[in-house]
């Protein structure tokens, strides 16, 4: 663990342009490449914090000082929601190791917006002990406009994804129900008349 905790300082403290040696150093580089990517990068372990780049930082809104060490709980709108996500991704890395979905996140305002997601996993039999994960911000693409309960954000998240009511009961362990009962007050929220035309909000096309 200690080890692991330098490295994201090396990271945050590259040198400037001016600094850059003449000569390739390929651990520079690939600290260069972390830090400077256009995405947001993440390595945790069992969830908290190693260590993250600039883009990601940046899009919730903190420093990546402020982040190291916490627990990605931090990023959700609630723990229920976190664990939720976490029940998910846990079952299909230890399958395939690989692990992504649209999810709602919460900037350091307060403020939610949506983003894509996916990790990989170090070892499939404890996924979460180390893994490396990509965040894309979709705001601009896809804003969230109308306040949503904690369950019917995570309805959202997997209409976006094509999936029925049998299906997202099946993911969320709740009954079908409830699914569309959630999925109604998602058409009276956006004002819409038929499931394509809620999609077509949630995803910013409407």
């Amino acid at each position: 663990m200690k080890e692991l905790r330098k490295k994201p300082q090396q990271i945050r403290d590259l040198p400037s342009e001016a600094q850059v040696p003449a000569i390739s150093d390929p651990l520079a580089d690939l600290s260069f490449a972390f830090q400077m990517a256009p995405v947001g990068l993440l390595v945790t372990r069992q969830r908290v914090i190693v260590s993250c780049n600039q883009a990601f930082s940046e899009m919730f809104g903190y420093s990546a000082h402020d982040l190291a060490g916490k627990s990605v709980e931090y990023l959700y709108p609630t723990r229920d929601e976190f664990q939720h996500v976490g029940k998910r991704a846990m079952v299909v890395m230890q399958q395939h190791g690989f692990y992504s979905d649209d999810r709602i996140m919460r900037k350091i305002d307060g403020s939610f917006f949506w983003c894509h997601v996916s990790g990989r996993s170090f070892n499939r039999d404890d996924p979460f002990a180390a893994a490396t994960w990509c965040f894309e911000d979709l705001s601009k693409v896809r804003p969230v406009t109308t306040k949503l309960t904690p369950r019917e954000r995570e309805v959202a998240q997997f209409l976006v994804t094509g999936k029925s009511s049998k299906q997202i009961a099946r993911d969320l362990h709740i009954s079908h129900r409830t699914v569309e009962a959630h999925r109604v007050r998602l058409m009276r929220k956006y004002a819409v008349a038929t499931v394509g035309e809620l999609i077509a909000k949630l995803i910013g096309r409407g």
